[in-house]
Order: structure tokens, then C-alpha cells, then sequence
């Protein structure tokens, strides 16, 4: 019969005693001590009722062995045992010194004042930091030091002087300015003197150092901070604000994050400040859990790194199988899919980071068929949403030894956006656009404002108001332009009224000046007397000279046909049988190379606006008071390699006025 009695040692060991599978009774380890230091094997517990533990007093309970002494029992009279809350409340312990060995850091006196609380008013206490000789305490809605080891004494006048004392926390003092850290406390960060928070409540990034509180989001970005720290909560989730020091750049890096779980939009930001130029740097392409600097190495953590699609299994609720293909359901596929991507998902629900499961990694990904195959075989009993990415770790940046741009195992293209806007009150039409560097920029989006103060127009098409501009066509890298032309001819060997005929004594070349391989290419616009525009060809065997197209002919012996395509780099390999065919010259559609600088002309991708009558590619140029211009990388050109970019000029006619 089980019995509940008092405990009469307090540094004691226990002796388990079980039977194992053949019913013999095995002592079951002495706890607290090894087994290389005399402890006995412990092996699992059992069920039999015979089954007892005994408390021993003596190490190892060998006999006459040394005895523990009795451990401290204390007798607290509590009139109120309930536990308390004082969510702005300071409490500390009693000392460690680890040079004598003194531990009290258990040890919480109740015999003297060891506590210290902040204005209640303010919220609670998301934060301490340590700074020099004070604490500084962050609140939801203040900011304030605690003395260490001394107190401030204040006259009858008001003014106050500094003395030691033997107060462990002395007087709480705020800092100038109605600034807290909301419940951020993961966006603080130091460097220095300097100190680094936001208060998502007033919408504000902030910086404490030795003159107070400053506003460093109001630098050029009040506007951006404003919008994206109010719509990082939403009423059923509560978003982050991940904040770091990047040491190998000095700056403060703010990553704002809208919950990544209930929110899947990945419209987070990742920003940083620079205090030398009191202003707001880069944008980043990574989204960390915490951010960290050592040494000169800079860190990020991110626990699982991807995008996300939700995954429809056919058959789950009414047969489940295991199964490791999954056919995920069309247009809820946001981001890439590739093989050697871990899989995870939410099997049960509430979904949340810790209900995840690893599902599996990528094999394949169909994107034609939408067919998943993981490897990995399980089953599943109904439809769920798989979350794409890759293993989680700590990332060092600035590493040589990654492709540059590449964060987490996923590339991204760097960018960088301005306004070219050089006699701003004259209207003008930007002719060419130039840029000095290294190879492997091209041009995303080119949108002038043609008059920013005629406001919006009404459109009836579209029942809604909108502002007219003009834009260009998108503008390819040196090496994404590149094209060559095929010019060829060949006469027939007899008349054809039908789509083949036998053709003879071929001549030309692909690129202008190239050497003298003819071929007739799929593809290939033919021309001649009795062919029809818009006939292409179908195939040619050049051995036995068959030409097949796609419209009737009516030719007769010994007709000329002229043949000519122009074919884009991506398709060098299928044409040619090479990526790199063994031509002379090449045409670039988009930056070519002239005086050590890369140019392009600005063709108009407009459409057409009221009052105008040439538009779009009846016009050179755009025309605008100023163009806005986005410049990226492509994955062409040195793939993960440097690549620099000096200064970017543009060319234009003044307009006459309109």
C-alpha cells in the first residue's frame, strides 16, 4: 500500500530496484553517480509491482560508506503564497564571485529590499542592458536608466547629484522623450556607445546614445517606417521586428516582418542604417530570425528559409496510402520548387512554427503537371499546406566562399533604383540610357512621370482614376542581348504547289561577316517569288536537300528562296548544337559595349493617351520630366561574381514645351 511520508534528508540519493526480462531483480543505477565512479547500470523501469525505490543516505549505499550531510530545510511563513506578476519590476539576487566561490544567485532575501519597479504607466519590461556603471530599462512606452550601486540625491531646488550607496539598483531615471521598444525587444542592437530599438507604437527606428533618444527613421524614409511598422500586426497575429549590427559595415540592420506563418505574403523588409551618413543604405533580400556580429564576422540566424504552396493530395480522405508524389493545386504556387528544397507542413492545426513536420526533401517538381515528388513515403489523411525551403543554420555573410547575392541557399539579383532628373522643369525626351561598370546590368523598368502636377484622369474603360505615363521596353544585359542573324538562300530543284519542295546550291552566312556554315534553321522566315508572307520553315534534311514549310507554295524550277531568322543567345545550343557557336560578330538588342561604356537605346512601350497621335513605337524615345530607373544584376553574366557599377547617364531632346 502506497503511504506519503516526510522527507528526512535533503542531499540524498535514490535506488531503484526493477526486475528485468527474465524476472531477476537489478539494482537500477544510483543516481547522481557514474557508473565509471562506482554508480551501477541503469536500466529501463518496469511495471511489476514488485518494483521499489529506497532514498539512501551513504554514496553508492555501500556499508560505513561516507555519509551526506543533512541539507538546509527552510521556514517561510507566507500569508499570501500565491505567485505575483510585476511585469515592471526589477529583482536581483544575492552575489557570484567565481575568483572565491560565492554562488548566491538561488538566493532571493526577503529580510531586505531587493526589488525596484519602473512606472507602471509606462508598460511592462521588454529589456535590460547593461551600460557601463547603469542599467538601462526598456518599457513598452519609456525608456529610463537604474543606477548600479549608487543613488541620486536630490535638493529642495530640484537639482540632483550622484552618491554611492549601498542600494544594489538605485534611482530610476527616463531619458528625455516619450520613446519605448513596444514589444520589440528583439530590434535591439549595440554598437558602442550606440543603441539601436523601435517603437513600433510611434512608428519609429531609434538610436540612444550619449545625447539621448533620436529618430534615425526620419531620415528620407519617415513615409516607409510608418506604413510598414503599422501593418506588421494584424488582429490575429503579431509580427517582428529583427534587429542586428552588422560589424563588417557598420550599420544597423532592421529586418520588419509580418508573422511568417499567418501571414505569407513575404512582404517583409530588410534594411540598414549607416550613422556615418545619417541615413538609410541598402535594402536586403534576407529575412533572419536574429542577427549577430563576432569579431569582424558578421551572422544571421533563419530557422527555415523558402517559400510556400499548398499542396492538394488526391485521394487522402477517402484511401489513405502512403505516397510520396503530391499534385499541388494550380495558382497556389507562390516561388520556386527545387529539388533538394526540405518540405514541411502543418498536420495538425493550430499551424504555428512548432507544429511544422519535415516532410521530406524534393526530388522533382513538374511545373507543367504540378507534380511533387518528395523522398520520403508517409500517408496522409487529408489536404494540407507545404511550406518549400531549405535547412535551417547560422549564415556568415560577406563570405567569399558563396555566390554573391546568395543568402540561405537561395539567389537573389541586386538592385538599385534612382531618379534621373537633370533640368527638372523642362519636359524632355530620354533618347538613350548608359551606365560605366562592369558587364551584367540590365535595365528592369524605366517609368517617367510625364507631368506630375495634371493629377489623376478618369478612364471609362476602367471606371477608375489613374496617371498617365510613359515607359520603355525592358533593356537586356550585354550578354542577355547578344543575337546573331542567319541570312541563307537556295534555289529549287523543281516546282512545288505544295508545302515541300527539294532545294539546291545553298549560300550565305549567320552573322553579318560570320563564316560560311549555311544552314536553313526551324523557324526561319522564307521569302520569294510564289510564297505567301508569314511561311516558315518546318524542316530541312540537308542530305537529301527536302524543304518542308508551313504554307503551300507555288514556285517553279530554279526560284530563289531567301531565308533569315534571328536567333537569341538561349537558343545558340538548339540551332547550332553549341552555346558558344564559333562566329564573328554578334548584335546586341539591348546595353552593347562602345568606348569602354555600355549603351542602349530607350524603345516606347506606351499605349496611347488622350490628346496624343504618335505613341509607343511610332515615337523614340520616353518623354517625361524625369525617369525613374531600377537597375538589376542578370544570372547570365559571372553567376554569383562581382559586379560593379560606377555612374549611369542617360541622353534627351528638350520637347517644345508639350
Amino acid at each position: 500500500m502506497a503511504a506519503i511520508i516526510e522527507i528526512k534528508y535533503f542531499n540524498t540519493f535514490t535506488l531503484h530496484k526493477t526486475n528485468n526480462a527474465s524476472e531477476e531483480p537489478i539494482w537500477n543505477g544510483s543516481r547522481g553517480v557514474p557508473k565509471d565512479l562506482g554508480g551501477y547500470d541503469v536500466v529501463p523501469n518496469t511495471t511489476d509491482e514488485n518494483n521499489w525505490v529506497i532514498e539512501e543516505s551513504r554514496i553508492t549505499g555501500g556499508y560505513n560508506n561516507t555519509s551526506v550531510d543533512f541539507g538546509v530545510k527552510a521556514y517561510v511563513v507566507e500569508e499570501d503564497a500565491n505567485a505575483s506578476f510585476l511585469s515592471n519590476s526589477l529583482i536581483y539576487s544575492g552575489p557570484f564571485n567565481s575568483r572565491t566561490g560565492i554562488n548566491k544567485t538561488n538566493v532571493f532575501s526577503i529580510g531586505e529590499d531587493i526589488t525596484k519597479s519602473a512606472d507602471p504607466s509606462n508598460g511592462s519590461i521588454q529589456k535590460l542592458y547593461a551600460s557601463d556603471s547603469n542599467i538601462n530599462v526598456f518599457q513598452e512606452l519609456k525608456v529610463s536608466r537604474a543606477l548600479i550601486d549608487k543613488d541620486a540625491i536630490y535638493s529642495a531646488e530640484g537639482g540632483g547629484a550622484i552618491t554611492n550607496s549601498n542600494l544594489v539598483i538605485g534611482t530610476i531615471q527616463p531619458y528625455a522623450g516619450e520613446y519605448g521598444i513596444s514589444k520589440n525587444p528583439e530590434s535591439f542592437a549595440v554598437y558602442g556607445y550606440n543603441q539601436y530599438f523601435s517603437d513600433k507604437n510611434k512608428n519609429v527606428i531609434l538610436e540612444l546614445n550619449a545625447s539621448g533618444i533620436s529618430e534615425i527613421s526620419s531620415f528620407g524614409m519617415k513615409n516607409f517606417f510608418r506604413t510598414k511598422l503599422q501593418s506588421i500586426d494584424s488582429s490575429i497575429s503579431q509580427g517582428y521586428v529583427v534587429g542586428g549590427f552588422d560589424i563588417h559595415n557598420k550599420q544597423y540592420v532592421a529586418s520588419l516582418q509580418p508573422n511568417p506563418v499567418l501571414n505569407t505574403s513575404n512582404n517583409y523588409s530588410t534594411l540598414s542604417y549607416d550613422s556615418r551618413y545619417n541615413g538609410w543604405v541598402s535594402f536586403f533580400d534576407y529575412e533572419p530570425d536574429q542577427m549577430f556580429s563576432i569579431r569582424d564576422k558578421f551572422y544571421s540566424v533563419k530557422s527555415f528559409v523558402g517559400n510556400e504552396s499548398q499542396a492538394l493530395t488526391d485521394g487522402n480522405t477517402e484511401a489513405p496510402q502512403p505516397q510520396s508524389v503530391f499534385q499541388l493545386a494550380p495558382g497556389s504556387i507562390s516561388g520556386d520548387i527545387v529539388t533538394g528544397m526540405t518540405a514541411t507542413a502543418c498536420l495538425v492545426s493550430p499551424c504555428s512554427e512548432e507544429n511544422r513536420e519535415v516532410l521530406g526533401n524534393v526530388v522533382s517538381f513538374d511545373s507543367n503537371t504540378n507534380t511533387l515528388v518528395l523522398d520520403t513515403e508517409r500517408v496522409y489523411t487529408s489536404d494540407f499546406k507545404i511550406f518549400f525551403g531549405y535547412a535551417s543554420g547560422v549564415y556568415k555573410h560577406y563570405s567569399k566562399e558563396v555566390p554573391r547575392s546568395s543568402f540561405y541557399s537561395i539567389k537573389n539579383a541586386s538592385s538599385i533604383s534612382f531618379v534621373v532628373n537633370k533640368d527638372p522643369v523642362k519636359s524632355k525626351s530620354f533618347q538613350t540610357i548608359s551606365y560605366e561598370g562592369g558587364n551584367g546590368w540590365r535595365v528592369d523598368t524605366i517609368s517617367p512621370v510625364v507631368s506630375d502636377p495634371t493629377g489623376d484622369d478618369f478612364s471609362i474603360s476602367t471606371q477608375d482614376w489613374s496617371q498617365t505615363r510613359d515607359s520603355s521596353y525592358f533593356v537586356p544585359s550585354y550578354y542577355e542581348g547578344r543575337y546573331t542573324v542567319i541570312d541563307s538562300q537556295a534555289s529549287s530543284a523543281a516546282a512545288s504547289t505544295t508545302t515541300s519542295v527539294v532545294v539546291r546550291n545553298l549560300s550565305g552566312t549567320y552573322g553579318a561577316g560570320g563564316n560560311s556554315d549555311v544552314i536553313i534553321p526551324v523557324g526561319a522566315s522564307v521569302f520569294g517569288d510564289g510564297v505567301d508572307l508569314g511561311t516558315k520553315v518546318v524542316s530541312y534534311t540537308p542530305a537529301t536537300g527536302v524543304l518542308v514549310v508551313n504554307q503551300n507554295l507555288n514556285i517553279s524550277v530554279n526560284t530563289l528562296l531567301y531565308f533569315n531568322l534571328n536567333v537569341d543567345w538561349q537558343d545558340y545550343q538548339i540551332v547550332f548544337g553549341t552555346s558558344q557557336p564559333n562566329f564573328i560578330n554578334q548584335f546586341y538588342k539591348g546595353f552593347n559595349r562602345k568606348e569602354n561604356k555600355y549603351v542602349a537605346s530607350l524603345k516606347n512601350s506606351s499605349g496611347s493617351n488622350a490628346g496624343e497621335v504618335n505613341f509607343g513605337n511610332d515615337i523614340a524615345g520616353i518623354k517625361g520630366f524625369y525617369v525613374n530607373v531600377t537597375m538589376t544584376t542578370d544570372s547570365v553574366t559571372n553567376p554569383g561574381g562581382e559586379k560593379q557599377l560606377f555612374s549611369v547617364n542617360t541622353t534627351y531632346n528638350t520637347n517644345n514645351g508639350y
